[in-house]
């Protein structure tokens, strides 16, 4: 009975997996999206409160100047948002992007993304994120786990299933590896690709995504094994990057035909 309950669960997910992500994946979305726009402004918003921001007009300006030539060349919902770019003054190595038109970079990024092109690796896979519903669709995950665990926990007592408290704790740690940590791990590669070809279009070589993982794995150093991680591993990052480099290669050569490219600046 308690199998039955899990595979009624997964087969409730696969039936309401009725949209498709930018790369063509199918995905579970639940939720309202400007519902997400209002909790990722208000998101920001309280991180901008807490956390210092830079006042160097340089390095403000730069970082805008990479943003903008990327949301250029966004889809038309994307492209038509009043986007708000923040650079927060931090030694954290880290960018991201929030639903509702919210980018923010902080400065010890910068360290490591040492060309404009680096740069724009980074926000554009940032950008990817948003444009791929991730955040809706980890929520809408995350729904359906706690739904399965609810069930097998109802069954397992039900049943009188022997060690019940033992049981719960193996499944929630299937749940975590076998599920929420691939399905991460499929999202930052999903946003890489997408990165990638934001990049290419904009008039950033793509081939300095490849060096900029190479400089973040030896900021990084040693990392633990993939599975238990939310993120790939910086070689299987570059590999997949690689596969995807002769398209991102066609787009930048077709963007550097149409005439100049974003001039921006590090100070």
């Amino acid at each position: 009975m308690l199998k039955k309950l899990l595979v009624t669960a997964v087969c409730s997910v696969l039936i309401a997996a009725c949209a498709q992500s930018p790369t063509g994946r199918r995905q579970v979305m639940l939720f309202d999206n400007n519902q997400l726009n209002t909790m990722g402004a208000q998101t920001f918003e309280q991180m901008k409160t807490e956390e210092k921001i830079t006042t160097n007009a340089a390095t403000n300006r730069y970082v805008q100047c990479v943003a903008n030539a990327l949301l250029a060349v966004t889809p038309d919902e994307y492209r038509k948002q009043n986007w708000e770019v923040v650079v927060f003054d931090s030694e954290q190595v880290n960018a991201f992007a929030l639903p509702g038109g919210k980018i923010g970079v902080y400065t010890g990024l910068l360290n490591v993304a040492k060309t404009p092109a680096q740069l724009a690796a980074v926000v554009g896979h940032e950008i990817g994120h948003v444009m791929a519903g991730h955040s809706n669709e980890r929520l809408s995950t995350n729904q359906f786990l706690q739904a399965g665990l609810a069930l097998a926990d109802a069954g397992s007592k039900a049943y009188g299933v022997q060690y019940q408290q033992q049981l719960m704790a193996a499944l929630g740690l299937g749940a975590q590896v076998g599920v929420a940590l691939p399905f991460s791990r499929t999202h930052e590669t999903e946003a890489d690709i997408i990165g990638l070809e934001l990049m290419a279009k904009a008039g950033f070589d793509p081939e300095d995504a490849v060096v900029l993982w190479r400089n973040m794995a030896a900021a990084s150093g040693a990392s633990g094994p993939q599975f238990l991680s939310s993120h790939p591993v910086p070689d299987t990052r570059i590999r997949t990057l690689q596969q995807t480099m002769p398209q991102a290669a066609t787009l930048f050569t077709n963007r550097k035909a149409q005439g100049a490219l974003p001039n921006c600046r590090r100070n």
